[in-house]
């Protein structure tokens, strides 16, 4: 009878202790919390405090803080900022594309294709050496000034091309890592069954490759985001263009926060978006048993 009541007491003992650790832990959990929203609050106070006792505070806050300037602009430069989001809704779609496109060529085995490759490495290493704001301003002021009939002048459309040769080089490079990821077990098993190289790779190694790589690109495309604003270099009205406006216009640099208020609010999101993904792919990984 002893032996039986041990064998009972055993799991009742066990599912107790689970219980305790669980609660233990919750506890240590929401202590963490409550430290680190406490040093939080506390910290930006002290900066806050540091600031609005500086000498020149009074000025900056005159200067760059206007609620009623920010009222007054914030419209215009909101209407102005639905450029931004259009020449980055139509840059994203041609990079995806394009990137892809260089990031195969890349990968394509055997001497033959090495034009090719070549090709694609000097398109990589040209366009990510070269400042952005450079091949925004070259292309917008050089391509209609050669005067020919069937060159575009908007400036919109070469800012947008710009932007798109510049991205898909770095949007390439990620493309070619999440190739490279995929073990060549998987090709050649692919290449057993009787498939192609361009079946294996289309139907195989890129659907694996490029679901690998999404938050990479995602955090590509944050950056795509924000240098939509050089694009009003060229002269095309966008917010930042609009907030410059209005600030020459009033001596008054409230307008450049309610353009900053405008890209954190797009920006911020995506990226949210993006960790939330990381962390998925990691729960996923660690779930299969692969190292992360």
């Amino acid at each position: 009878m002893a032996g039986e009541g041990d064998w009972r007491a055993g799991p009742e003992v066990e599912r107790r202790s689970r219980l305790l650790d669980w609660r233990g832990s919750g506890g240590d959990s929401r202590r963490s919390v409550a430290i680190a929203l406490v040093s939080t609050v506390v910290f930006f106070a002290i900066v806050g405090f540091a600031i609005t006792q500086a000498p020149g505070w009074p000025e900056v806050r005159s200067t760059f803080f206007d609620w009623h300037e920010l009222r007054s602009t914030f419209p215009g430069i909101a209407t102005a900022f639905k450029l931004n989001i259009k020449i980055f809704s139509i840059a994203e779609v041609f990079i995806l594309v394009f990137a892809l496109f260089l990031a195969v060529l890349r990968s394509l085995p055997g001497p033959v294709f090495f034009p090719l490759r070549a090709l694609a490495i000097v398109y990589a290493d040209l366009f990510r050496g070269i400042p952005t704001i450079l091949v925004i301003a070259m292309l917008g002021f050089g391509a209609p000034a050669l005067g020919l009939s069937w060159i575009p002048t908007s400036t919109t459309f070469w800012g947008i091309v710009a932007l798109v040769l510049v991205y898909s080089a770095y949007v390439s490079e990620v493309y070619r890592s999440g190739i490279e990821s995929i073990h060549p077990s998987q090709e050649a098993a692919a290449r057993s069954l009787g498939l192609s190289r361009w079946q294996t790779l289309r139907r195989v190694i890129l659907p694996q490759a490029v679901r690998r790589v999404i938050p990479p690109l995602l955090n590509d495309f944050i950056g795509l985001q924000k240098d939509t604003a050089l694009v009003g270099t060229l002269g095309a009205v966008e917010a930042f263009q609009q907030s410059q406006i209005d600030a020459n216009a009033t001596f008054n640099f409230t307008s450049y926060l309610a353009a900053a208020v405008l890209f954190v609010a797009m920006t911020i999101p995506l990226a949210r978006f993006t960790d939330w993904l990381i962390a998925r792919d990691r729960r996923r990984r660690q779930a299969s048993g692969v190292a992360t």
